[in-house]
């Protein structure tokens, strides 16, 4: 199971990373082999894409409202991915979930494995 970490409560303006690794537990291929996407659930609210990168870290991708505010990347030698979140605004507010899959970007239902999530509080 991939474990998130760096959540908690910002004012507005704040940044928080979020830290989503694997480490001390084994996927079936090698962590890089594995496409690290981020989504998010605000209260009362279904899953939505923020964040995608590649294994090679090479390619990435940002959901329009997160793009010049939000950075993904990640670590292979540390079987971790970052999610570096500045200038953030409360519809931020949600629980952050990272998720693997295969070669590709997770797309739910679509996911290897999934987190269980690390709130995200953004207020004054």
């Amino acid at each position: 199971r991939l474990v998130e970490s760096g959540g908690g409560l910002v004012q507005p303006g704040g940044s928080l990373r979020l830290s989503c690794t694997a480490s001390g537990f084994t996927f079936d291929k090698s962590f890089e082999e594995y496409c690290i996407g981020w989504f998010r659930q605000a209260p009362g609210q279904g899953h939505e894409g923020v964040s995608c990168i590649d294994g090679s870290g090479g390619t990435t991708n940002l959901t329009d409202s997160v793009k010049g505010r939000f950075t993904i990347s990640r670590d292979n030698a540390k079987s971790t991915v970052y999610l570096q979140m500045n200038s953030l605004k409360p519809e931020d507010t949600a629980v952050y979930y990272c998720a693997a899959r295969l070669k590709i970007c997770p797309n739910p239902p679509a996911v290897d494995y999934w987190g269980r999530g690390t709130l995200v509080t953004v207020s004054a």
